[in-house]
């Protein structure tokens, strides 16, 4: 069994955030947006944008990292909206996990750690963004209450793409779903 600690994201994480990123964009995203996007995306690309992120220190938005010893093999972000989108005043702006990290309770934690951020500056809903064609993600917020706003055509780095929007407008509820509030879970890791 492997220990997982949760923790606020520091500047020191932002190039291990940046490689999940892409590594999560290469697994989930294969078949879905074309080979060589993929192949060509780098992690240096994102991590400067997510060391000012970290650095900003900004009320209102929030980054936790799950870990594993040493690796970083999750995180979330989310921050409030203003003005708000789709009558939600918070955004869960990004979820991701390593495989092995997957379906054990850390995306839930993560996103627990998110809504009790939001919650702290007075937000009372959550919006969130997925690919349409990312099934286990839509299955994730689905299975967490996350009720579909909208499915809709969107450009990103020159690729025409669906997106469905999510949220959740009961965010009590959704801690509730979430689980345990504990800031360390033991997983069997392979």
């Amino acid at each position: 069994m492997t220990e997982i600690t949760f923790r606020h994201a520091t500047a020191a994480d932002a190039s291990a955030i940046a490689a999940l990123r892409v590594e999560s964009w290469r697994t989930s995203y294969r078949g879905v947006i074309p080979e060589t996007y993929l192949d060509n995306m780098r992690a240096e690309d994102s991590a400067s944008m997510w060391s000012q992120v970290l650095q900003a220190e900004r009320p209102g938005i929030a980054v936790f990292v799950a870990t594993a010893g040493d690796e970083i093999v999750g995180f979330a972000s989310g921050m409030l909206l203003s003005p708000a989108k789709l009558d939600c005043d918070a955004e869960l702006t990004a979820i991701y996990l390593k495989p092995i990290a997957q379906r054990g309770g850390v995306g839930r934690r993560l996103l627990a750690l998110v809504v009790q951020a939001m919650q702290q500056h007075k937000a009372t809903s959550l919006l969130t963004w997925v690919l349409a064609d990312n099934k286990p993600a839509r299955q994730f917020f689905e299975e967490l209450g996350a009720a579909l706003l909208v499915e809709q055509p969107f450009s990103w780095d020159d690729l025409e793409l669906t997106e469905a929007g999510y949220a959740w407008h009961d965010l009590d509820r959704l801690l509730q779903d979430c689980g345990s509030e504990k800031n360390v879970l033991q997983l069997k890791l392979s």
